[in-house]
């Protein structure tokens, strides 16, 4: 008698959340959206590489659910949070319900702080370092930012973010999401969307879809052109997108034998990095 073949069991992804009580409870006024997808978690943690760093910052780490991952790893983690509430659990309940990863080769350092304000040379002084977290949505843009200010000591960076805030940091040029953001951080880092997150893996569940991307530092990250005159003229340029460069670099008061070049002719979305550095030379020569 022949045995049945048993058919490959489907994912099921309810099967994989933790519908046990939340320890902390989540605050409107932070963006907090508690992640409580294990397969999500590990998915995140394991976008990390550690090549060239052992130290590892988590922005938002609520619950722990992706710390406890993390601490998987060996690393020295520092989990930041303005939460108190959750710093509290963290530094209490936390290493009680995981003794055994407390007890690995990963350390864990739990501060009360805002990332956005926080001196991060007074953590792990000039050495390299990586960010990663599921991200408060309604200051994911402004991290990214404060991430490029410290580029020199951030090898990769990754995370959770809204789903149409990860796609436009991915973004290449010709798309209409291509803007400030894709063209800063693409300038420096290798940037790829990982996955799309449903809204029900969280407490409580956003209105919006989620997305994982990470960003890999470039090997030779030192623009050819003035950094912060490349800053200021791909944000003038965004800054009026429906313009041609022509008009939105306006400000800059530069050459009329400048401005009639083919490259003024165009919008911001259909200029690419190397177009934004060459532009930004161009501009730099004009001004004298």
């Amino acid at each position: 008698m022949s045995k049945k073949k048993k058919g490959k069991r489907k994912y099921n992804p309810e099967q994989q959340i933790s519908h046990e009580k939340s320890p902390v409870k989540a605050k409107k006024h932070l963006g907090q959206h508690f992640l409580k997808d294990e397969t999500v978690a590990q998915k995140i943690a394991d976008t990390l590489s550690f090549y060239g760093y052992s130290d590892v910052i988590e922005i938002g780490p609520g619950t722990g659910v992706l710390t406890k991952y993390l601490l998987q790893k060996e690393m020295r983690l520092v989990a930041m949070d303005l939460d108190s509430d959750s710093i509290i659990y963290l530094n209490h309940s936390f290493p009680l319900e995981h003794l055994k990863l407390m007890q690995g080769k990963s350390t864990l350092e739990v501060i009360e702080a805002d990332f956005l304000k926080y001196d991060l040379s007074s953590l792990f002084g000039e050495a390299q370092f990586a960010i990663t977290g599921n991200f408060p949505y309604n200051i994911s843009s402004q991290i990214v930012f404060k991430m490029l200010e410290i580029k020199e000591q951030v090898v990769e960076f990754s995370g959770m973010f809204q789903k149409e805030v990860a796609q436009r940091i991915c973004e290449k040029e010709g798309n209409k999401t291509y803007g400030i953001l894709s063209v800063l951080v693409q300038a420096f880092y290798d940037a790829e969307y990982l996955f799309t997150v449903p809204p029900h893996v969280f407490d409580p569940p956003p209105k919006v879809q989620s997305g994982v991307l990470r960003l890999t530092r470039k090997e030779n990250f030192t623009l050819d052109c003035d950094e912060k005159l490349f800053f200021r003229v791909v944000k003038a340029a965004f800054n009026q997108r429906r313009k041609t460069i022509r008009n939105s670099l306006k400000t800059f008061e530069l050459s009329d034998e400048l401005r009639s070049t083919t490259i003024f002719d165009k919008r911001p979305e259909q200029l690419s990095v190397e177009d934004f550095i060459e532009l930004t030379k161009k501009v730099a020569k004009d001004l004298g």
